[in-house]
């Protein structure tokens, strides 16, 4: 038997102080002993094993032999055997294997290591503390390392956001705080939230988007929340988007707080300068087209120098990096979170984030499940909203209606079943516009007269309109919520009901 099993490398206080240039050698941080009286009280008590096994794996064993065994054990448990020296001996020998593990005396020496079966939980979490330190020390090595590489394209910030990364999943992965919360817990948090919806009379129970009709059926952004926010092209979706990420900002800024949110907006697509253009031209009512070709008044431009000071104020954060992958955004949100108690994520648009090598290597498909599911992680993560504008395939093009539905999302299986809602944006306006007027061949002049008639009609209609579908929602009704659209200020607002809108 290996006298590493028995008896762990003594540590010389003196030398594991000692400054590394002077030729002393610190051992990892590991405490044979507890991973001893944890096997052993495992094998004194089957339901020992209850103690430990969610958060404890055979790897954060310091000594191999001992996580060998853990996982034998971990076998013969969950299949309703029993684990003890008699059994794992047997294991081990159909598995030829015994000799690996010390042989049967060192099996006989874990069952006589039980200090107390209740203090197995204890010793577990020891083990799995210890094991923390060992990665911390593994991922500290790896920095250093990395960051005295010389290579080009690693830049010293996306070593910070590895290590970031790294360090996150190193808190979270295994994490023995989590599991089952009593239900008067979470009948508790409930009625706190009713109380905060009843106090706003009912109104919201979450982050206002500042559009009427759909904080009616959402009730508002609820924290934890995986919103979609898709359309076709030029139908307005980051219109809506930066819209919605206004108005929370502007409440929270005007309210303290209450109801709206700080806002972290993730721009993939736009630059934060044309993003803030787009706001601008939204409050003050000015063309977006004018103001970057500059044909605006002098009067214009007072107005809008004004204006714009009182924009300062408001608690949006814009990160326009392109091709930012989900890691490195959920660390920038984190950071946010913190130095800002961020209330609202954006992401625009979902498309464009970048997965892990590895999903890529896996085809498109799972590369966005992979990123659905990591939105919806940050999401329940930060207890924010998390609002992720998407694309709608070509099929919507080929229907007479033109009506997105869920089959129509790209990828749409792993964004449709993370998502906590999917909304639409329709405008049939900008359908009619570009209907085709040409006459048939086969079609006389009166009735082509009348379909053009008919089209201007129904596009008169439709003028400034905008439908915003909630094809699902797990906690409400779906519908559609209708909205004035003003396209030349990008602008989104509650439609004006004396608006001839029966057909609606």
């Amino acid at each position: 038997m290996s006298t590493s099993l028995t008896s762990p490398p003594t540590i010389d206080p003196v030398n594991e102080n000692s400054d590394r240039t002077s030729g002393a050698f610190r051992t990892l941080p590991h405490n044979i002993d507890a991973e001893k009286s944890l096997l052993g009280a495992i094998f004194a008590n089957n339901k020992a094993y209850e103690k430990v096994s969610e958060f404890l794996r055979p790897e954060h064993f310091a000594l191999a032999e001992n996580g060998r065994i853990y996982e034998a054990a971990s076998r013969l448990i969950e299949r309703g055997q029993i684990a003890d020296p008699v059994t794992m001996k047997r294991y081990f020998e159909q598995e030829e294997g015994l000799a690996d593990i010390g042989g049967p005396a060192y099996l006989s020496e874990l069952a006589a290591s039980v200090v107390s079966i209740i203090n197995a939980g204890e010793y577990g979490r020891v083990v799995y503390d210890l094991h923390l330190k060992r990665e911390l020390i593994s991922l500290g090595e790896d920095v250093v390392n990395r960051a005295y590489g010389g290579e080009v394209d690693d830049a010293a910030t996306q070593q910070i956001e590895a290590a970031e990364q790294t360090l996150y999943d190193l808190a979270t992965t295994g994490n023995y705080e989590g599991g089952f919360v009593p239900f008067k817990d979470s009948i508790v948090k409930a009625l706190e939230m009713a109380e905060a919806a009843h106090k706003r009379d009912g109104a919201l129970a979450g982050v206002t988007s500042g559009l009427t009709d759909i904080d009616t059926m959402l009730g508002g952004l609820h924290p934890s929340d995986l919103i979609v926010l898709a359309g076709r092209p030029s139908m307005g979706k980051t219109a809506l988007a930066t819209n919605i990420a206004y108005n929370a900002a502007y409440t929270h800024h005007q309210t303290g707080g209450a109801e709206g949110a700080v806002v972290g907006f993730f721009s993939l697509e736009m630059s934060a300068e044309q993003l803030a253009t787009r706001i601008i031209s939204e409050q003050t009512q000015t063309s977006s087209d004018s103001i970057r070709k500059g044909k605006i008044t002098t009067p214009q431009f007072d107005r809008l120098v004004a204006i714009s000071q009182t924009l300062h104020d408001m608690p949006i954060f814009i990160d326009d990096t392109p091709a930012l992958t989900v890691s490195a955004l959920r660390t920038r949100a984190r950071r946010l979170k913190r130095q800002h108690n961020l209330g609202l994520i954006v992401v625009d648009y979902l498309q464009l984030i970048s997965g892990s090598s590895n999903s890529r290597n896996d085809g498109r498909v799972q590369e966005v499940s992979e990123i659905t599911r990591g939105l919806k992680t940050l999401a329940k993560e930060l207890e924010v909203p998390v609002i992720a504008l998407s694309q709608l395939s070509r099929a919507v093009e080929q229907r007479e209606d033109k009506r997105p539905m869920l089959s129509d999302l790209r990828e749409s299986g792993s964004i449709e079943q993370d998502a906590d809602v999917v909304m639409f944006i329709f405008r049939e306006e900008y359908y009619l516009e570009r209907k085709g007027t040409s006459q048939h061949e086969s079609e006389s002049d009166d009735k082509f007269f009348q379909r053009q008639q008919r089209n201007e009609d129904r596009l008169e209609k439709v003028r400034n309109l905008a439908e915003v579908i909630i094809a699902k929602q797990r906690h409400g009704p779906v519908g559609t919520a209708m909205l004035q659209f003003t396209g030349e200020f990008t602008r989104f607002g509650d439609l004006d009901r004396q608006h001839n809108s029966s057909d609606y």
